[in-house]
């Protein structure tokens, strides 16, 4: 082993390289790459993109091309939505008759009937509430996984658990393990995009976390604010900014020589990606250029703000499917009641949340169909858990991990069908439990992925999105 050698400044550095050194340092080559396409020829910054494109060939064939994932934040009451209890009205108001664990607040009281009424929709004849009436004109499009459970009943455990699959922060989300396999389509786009429309999930920013894989893997969020994208534009006039980027340039570009640090490529990768994005995204948010009939299916001039809100981010969630992005996250605008998350006055909150997506959402499914996209983006509407049967308080529901309703919609996925059941008060799985390991390796599958094969070496192991467990959910493919 050599002895360590110090700069004449006194700092311990390396100087000149080792082999060992050259080695590790010619590892550096592509952010070094994407770093000369930065502040080189336009055609250098293409070769260098080209390396977050897709991958030439998946484990199998693709059913999607894109993941759109319809958040919604807090736990819609699967009763009161897609999974009807017809018996809970025969309890309505008297003691539970199962037995009760331990809830998040432990302040439980009688049964609670839904207070909206279910139909059979479609030629499929697809249950759903009155909560959603414009998206039971699509029933035929859904396949509702009625038996869905989670290992936590506390929201902040619950969305680590059901975007990174460990109900604890640090590791990489499902949007981010999608741009590690399979890339982006778009050189000016990141592979995974979360469009915000007001909340971010319990659980923070981590939810949306590269984690240990490379940090260019990371959600990247845009802000809809009216029809425009914010933080999109340079505040710098362009001279000022070119000065700018040539030092950062030179500042990295020495840095990644002398370390070969990941971490330094994956900071370059990411300075070139923005610099592309201040080009891409305000053409990518010119919502204005939609046609007006267009605008008036998303809900753009409805009366309610959030399903304005709502509406450019579904509309967003289409555009950013046209140019190629792999992965985005669509999570919910504020309503009057605390996202799903209903404690008390369950109907006020559930049919404010149910009106801000109900129009969006129907409208994505038909935009995404008429434009031949349907087929290839697959969607998928969840929330973190389920709500209780019986009430909290009087007229509220708790957090329930034991049975929730999923839904997607799209490629690959057999609409018009109901997976798996609740027992008769929906309060837990009985037929065809699924797991959320098991919905990750669904959708991985869908996108051409074997979930035992997508795996990232850390901490002297190799990791995969669904860890040692995940089953395909084969009812739910067509």
């Amino acid at each position: 082993m050599n002895p360590p050698r110090t700069h004449p400044c006194g700092r311990t550095r390396p100087v000149p390289l080792s082999r060992r050194e050259l080695l590790a340092a010619s590892g550096s080559g592509l952010g070094l790459l994407a770093l000369g396409g930065l502040f080189g020829p336009a055609g250098a910054a293409l070769a260098a993109a080209s390396e977050s494109r897709a991958l030439a060939a998946t484990h199998a064939r693709a059913k999607a091309r894109s993941v759109i994932f319809l958040y919604q934040d807090g736990g819609p009451a699967q009763m009161d939505t897609f999974d009807p209890k017809p018996r809970l009205a025969d309890y309505h108001g008297k003691p539970f008759p199962l037995p009760m664990a331990p809830t998040q607040f432990n302040n439980n009281g009688n049964t609670l009937a839904s207070p909206w009424t279910f139909a059979q929709c479609g030629q499929s004849g697809l249950p759903i509430s009155e909560l959603f009436p414009r998206l039971r004109t699509v029933a035929d499009e859904l396949c509702v996984i009625r038996s869905m459970t989670s290992n936590f009943s506390e929201h902040t455990n619950a969305n680590y658990f059901l975007h990174t699959g460990l109900g604890i922060p640090g590791r990489p989300s499902m949007g981010a393990w999608m741009s590690y396999g399979l890339g982006s389509e778009n050189d000016n786009l990141p592979g995974f995009v979360v469009v915000e429309g007001g909340l971010v999930p319990p659980g923070g920013l981590d939810c949306f976390s590269a984690g240990f894989l490379p940090a260019r893997h990371q959600g990247s969020i845009l802000r809809p604010r009216g029809e425009t994208i914010a933080d999109a534009t340079p505040r710098d006039p362009d001279a000022l900014q070119q000065r700018k980027r040539h030092l950062i340039g030179r500042l990295d570009s020495a840095f990644a020589h002398e370390t070969g640090a990941e971490a330094v490529e994956s900071a370059i990768a990411n300075h070139e990606l923005a610099y592309r994005m201040q080009s891409a995204v305000p053409e990518l948010s010119a919502l204005d250029g939609e046609s007006a009939a267009t605008k008036a299916m998303y809900g753009f001039d409805s009366p309610f703000e959030p399903t304005r809100i709502y509406a450019r981010e579904c509309c967003l969630a289409r555009r950013l499917v046209e140019r190629g992005v792999r992965f985005i996250e669509v999570t919910c605008p504020r309503t009057i009641g605390d996202r799903w998350d209903q404690h008390s006055d369950l109907k006020a909150g559930h049919e404010a949340n149910a009106r801000a997506v109900d129009q969006p959402i129907t409208a994505l499914i038909l935009d995404l169909q008429q434009r031949g996209l349907l087929d290839s983006t697959l969607l998928v509407w969840s929330g973190e858990f389920g709500r209780t049967p019986f009430a909290q308080g009087s007229n509220g529901r708790d957090h329930n991990p034991y049975a929730f309703s999923v839904w997607m919609a799209g490629g690959g996925v057999r609409g018009g069908t109901a997976i798996g059941a609740t027992d008769e008060f929906g309060y837990r799985a009985v037929d065809k439990p699924c797991a959320v390991h098991d919905l990750h390796a669904t959708i991985l599958h869908l996108m051409g992925v074997d979930h035992h094969r997508l795996t990232f070496r850390s901490g002297g192991r190799d990791h995969r999105l669904t860890d040692v467990h995940g089953e395909l959910i084969t009812g739910a493919l067509a």
